[in-house]
């Protein structure tokens, strides 16, 4: 038989325990009580790595100091980087572009197109071009960030269904190119939208499959980025082959992962004759080597050779605008201004501090294009 006493402690046991959790400090791993005797800056992996940052040499970053050497670098930064994605196809397939739907909407027409990037890959986008407008006219490839695709930036919500009002996060950007007087081939990045995996696509629509796609490609020496800027390169194929278009006016934006395309792609592919890059310029220092990031954006052995606005200051002399949002948590804010003022480096070598700029908005990680979307289309002369 239990005794009353044995009941009275079994009742008061859970109170009991309750109090002593609430006095017992939490638990801080097994070196906590060494505290004494080891630092917690030995054993932390990002103090490693910044650490290493420090003693990485960049070979190539930027030291000219005129025009001449400026494009010398450039010649031999563009190689590296262009190495260090993995490399491009030696011989470009068919495009074999097909228009899949035709739509009328107030103020543009709506292409649905598909064209061939490399054998077994096909390309999906939206090619919105401006009525009355006189052509050749400028065209810009837009490119979406994580999240729920190309129909973010063309005005299509998660449902499928167009949109009433802009918005949010990347506010139909590829839409307000066409308000701007330029087309927008807007392409959906590989890994997002109707270019996942079964696996993804089972999912909500705003599951990305950049893993595994992203560490596929580094498995065979290449990178999600190489991936993402080929596609970038046949489309500027694909827009050549349009009559409506001006070949010498071909603008790249994006935000994010986007933007992440925009600066490797211009960088990389001399035919883009302006770049507007939104939520992505920093340094690799402060947001993807310090803060958590999709593995896409990762370049093997990059930070051996140069930082990012290394790569950026391989668009020069070609017109560049930036933003970035003051609360931007993943691509902080300082970090760009430091970039910025790296990239203005290369401009100021090549004589053109007026083809630069930037915008600092009051937001998040979130587009604006205040001021990059006029930008654009005075340098491709909308």
């Amino acid at each position: 038989m239990i005794s009353r006493r044995r009941l009275a402690l079994a009742a008061a046991l859970p109170a009991i325990m309750k109090t002593q959790a609430q006095t017992q400090p939490p638990y801080k791993g097994p070196l906590a009580k060494f505290s004494g005797q080891v630092k917690d800056s030995d054993f932390d992996s990002l103090e490693y790595s910044l650490l290493r940052y420090k003693e990485m040499p960049r070979r190539l970053g930027f030291q000219a100091t005129d025009r001449k050497s400026a494009e010398a670098w450039q010649k031999k930064l563009r190689a590296k980087v262009t190495e260090l994605v993995g490399g491009f196809p030696q011989q470009r397939t068919p495009l074999q572009p097909r228009i899949l739907e035709t739509r009328e909407f107030p103020g543009y027409t709506r292409e649905t197109v598909v064209f061939t990037s490399r054998p077994g890959l096909e390309v999906f986008g939206y090619l919105m071009i401006p009525k009355g407008k006189a052509k050749p006219m400028p065209a810009v490839i837009s490119i979406p960030g994580h999240g729920f695709g190309v129909n973010d930036i063309s005005g299509i919500d998660d449902k499928g269904n167009e949109r009433t009002v802009k918005g949010p996060y990347a506010y139909d950007y590829a839409l307000q190119i066409v308000e701007n007087g330029m087309a927008a081939l807007a392409i959906e990045p590989l890994g997002f939208g109707c270019r996942r995996d079964a696996a993804a696509r089972s999912k909500n629509g705003g599951t990305s499959s950049c893993q595994p796609s992203a560490g596929a490609a580094l498995l065979f020496g290449e990178t999600m980025v190489g991936w993402r800027v080929w596609d970038i390169i046949r489309s500027v194929d694909y827009l050549e082959t349009r009559k409506e278009f001006d070949p010498r006016r071909i603008g790249l934006m994006g935000i994010s992962g986007g933007g992440t395309c925009t600066v490797f792609g211009a960088a990389l592919e001399p035919r883009i004759s302006a770049a507007f890059v939104s939520g992505y310029l920093n340094t690799f220092r402060d947001s993807i080597l310090s803060l958590s990031h999709c593995i896409d954006n990762y370049v093997p052995g990059i930070l051996q050779w140069c930082e990012q606005y290394d790569v950026a200051g391989l668009i020069a002399p070609r017109p560049l605008f930036c933003e970035s949002g003051v609360k931007d948590p993943i691509f902080p804010v300082n970090a760009f201004k430091e970039s910025f003022a790296n990239v203005s480096k290369v401009y100021e070598a090549f004589g053109a501090q007026d083809r630069i700029g930037h915008e600092i908005h009051p937001g998040a990680h979130v587009f604006s294009g205040k001021q990059g979307l006029p930008f654009l289309a005075k340098h491709l002369k909308a």
